[in-house]
């Protein structure tokens, strides 16, 4: 018998962009990801300026910028209270649907908005109860489509597809806050209306996906497999460094709840100097994501990961003390670049190591830590933005992400010596 493999065993599996591009289900998943996150970028302009503009009729600058960063307060506790059971909902059902219906009820949220808009009204409450609303979709939608990505590719594509889909992210982040910018010139309902539209379409183009999206039929109560999910997260120090990771160092350096203040009361650069300043981080990322997408990372993923959140925590400090536009938009494109590295790791590494049938109620416990890194990040941003100043807060919250990247380099051996993401 010859010792020669076949072509067929000799024959790598394609996992070039080419091959991802053949995935039809994964590019409308990928359009649809793209236009709800520019969605939800330009909501998020609009509602952080309209909400410090009303604040700032009666309130301090340091009261204003709090109150701004309450939105992220309103919009965590749904998804603390909810993400859990959203996981344990998206390995039961079909997830095309949880993320249709989620982006669904999202248009109807920023429908109100442009109804309160429209009205003329300068109440902050009416503003606050929808965004709690927003941050219960949101808490279906987060588990259901990072679920659901994984299954619209083969799995040798997936670290590519990672790439791509954290691209399309950013790629909304960097179009939708400067669209969101010049929305504004012209009104705040403008801007609410085109979310709006944009939440409606990526509805639709999730609906047009084929390959089935329901999990794998899970045996035992909602509560068993939820403590299921819990305990796989916590036994698995990857996961767990990675995601706890990300918590910390997002909370203490969450200085983009600050930019309405940097914008209006430090550099002085209006609403279009602003959607400038919310898209520095993603200009920044999406160039990372970018090379990225096209040159994987094949080794030290551990430590290329530590390093880039180091590089964020420095960057946030930076931002803080630059008095330069153009520093500033700078430092927030480095901040994003640095960012976006990281989480691509993190990502890659959770997704890889996570069973299909685990995977929602995995990308629920992820999806509490996220959401309260970036939430809970600008309830602290805000709150130090109160006791030390705008720049006092940045750099304070640069500084402590620098230093939760020492700790946990030392905390979590096994993250710090994760090498190939495969």
């Amino acid at each position: 018998m010859s010792d020669q493999a076949s072509p067929a065993e000799d024959a790598a599996p394609d996992t070039s962009n080419r091959a991802l591009l053949r995935e039809r289900d994964f590019l409308l998943f990928w359009v649809a990801r793209f236009v709800s996150t520019l969605g939800v970028q330009i909501q998020s302009v609009a509602l952080g300026w309209q909400v410090y503009d009303i604040a700032r009729r009666t309130h301090t600058v340091g009261e204003s910028a709090f109150m701004v960063s309450m939105i992220g307060l309103a919009q965590f506790l749904p998804l603390f209270l909810l993400t859990l059971a959203a996981g344990e909902t998206a390995d039961r059902r079909t997830r095309k649907l949880i993320v249709a219906v989620t982006l669904g009820l999202d248009a109807i949220s920023a429908g109100v908005l442009l109804t309160l808009a429209l009205s003329g009204s300068h109440q902050l409450w009416p503003i606050f109860t929808v965004s709690v609303a927003f941050g219960a979709s949101r808490a279906f939608l987060s588990p259901a489509s990072s679920a659901m990505g994984p299954m619209l590719v083969p799995r040798p594509l997936l670290p590519r597809a990672i790439a791509w889909n954290s691209l399309s992210w950013q790629a909304g982040s960097i179009a939708g806050p400067a669209l969101g910018g010049l929305l504004l010139i012209h009104s705040s309902a403008t801007a609410f209306g085109a979310s709006f539209a944009l939440y409606l379409l990526a509805a639709l183009l999730a609906l047009m996906i084929r390959k089935p999206t329901k999990p794998e039929a899970q045996p035992g109560s909602r509560m068993a497999l939820i403590k299921e999910g819990l305990a796989y997260v916590w036994n698995n120090k990857i996961v767990f460094g990675s995601i706890s990771l990300d918590l910390f160092a997002v909370i203490l350096g969450g200085a983009t709840a600050l930019l309405p203040v940097f914008a209006k009361d430090v550099l002085h650069i209006g609403p279009g100097g602003f959607g400038l300043l919310r898209a520095a981080p993603a200009i920044g990322a999406c160039v990372v994501g970018v090379y990225l997408a096209s040159q994987p990372i094949r080794r030290h993923a551990g430590r290329i990961m530590f390093a880039g959140v180091a590089v964020f925590g420095l960057a946030t400090a930076i931002f803080g003390l630059s008095k330069l536009e153009w520093l500033s938009v700078g430092a927030l494109a480095v901040l994003g670049g640095a960012d976006m590295l990281s989480v691509y790791v993190r990502q890659t590494l959770v997704q890889i190591v996570t069973p299909d049938a685990m995977r929602g109620r995995v990308a629920a416990v992820s999806g509490v830590f996220i959401g309260a890194s970036n939430e809970l990040g600008e309830v602290e941003s805000g709150a130090a933005a109160w006791l030390l100043g705008p720049i006092g807060a940045a750099v304070f919250g640069g500084v402590g992400a620098m230093a939760v990247t020492a700790l946990w380099a030392f905390l979590f051996p096994e993250l710090r010596k994760a090498d190939r993401l495969e």
